[in-house]
C-alpha cells in the first residue's frame, strides 16, 4: 500500500504577556523546552479540533523570537499532517479561520494573550 505522504505547515504568532528572554533563543534551555510544552498543550487540542484534525500529526517549535523589542515573543512552528486522498484537505484558510474562532478572535492561548494580527499559516 501507498504510504501517505506527510506535509507540513508552518504556524506562526505572537504572544503578548510571555516577555522575550534570551534563554527562549537557545532550544536545549529548561525555559525553550517548558515553554515548548507549554505551547503544545494549546496548539495540539485546537488542531485536533480544526478541519485538519484526522489527519493532524503534530508541531514542532523551531524557534522563539524576540518581537516589540522583547516585550512579546513570537512563535514559529511547524506543523505535520497525513496527506491521503481519504483525508480532509488542508485549507490555510479554513484552518486560520477555526483557529481564530478557537482564540478568541487570535486573543487567547490558554493563559497566553496573542497578538490579534500575528496569526500565519503557510501550506
Amino acid at each position: 500500500p501507498l504510504l501517505p505522504t506527510v506535509k507540513n505547515f508552518t504556524l506562526n504568532f505572537t504572544i503578548t504577556n510571555l516577555q522575550f528572554t534570551a534563554d527562549l533563543a537557545m532550544p536545549n534551555s529548561k525555559k525553550f523546552k517548558s515553554t515548548e510544552k507549554v505551547m503544545y498543550h494549546y496548539v495540539d487540542p485546537l488542531l485536533q479540533k480544526s478541519s485538519i484534525g484526522p489527519a493532524y500529526i503534530g508541531c514542532k517549535v523551531m524557534a522563539f523570537r524576540s518581537k516589540e523589542d522583547r516585550d512579546y515573543t513570537g512563535v514559529d512552528a511547524i506543523c505535520s499532517y497525513r496527506d491521503e486522498p481519504s483525508d480532509a484537505k488542508f485549507n490555510r484558510a479554513i484552518v486560520y479561520h477555526e483557529l481564530s474562532n478557537m482564540t478568541n478572535g487570535i486573543t487567547k492561548l490558554g493563559h497566553y494573550s496573542l497578538s490579534s494580527q500575528s496569526l500565519y499559516i503557510n501550506g
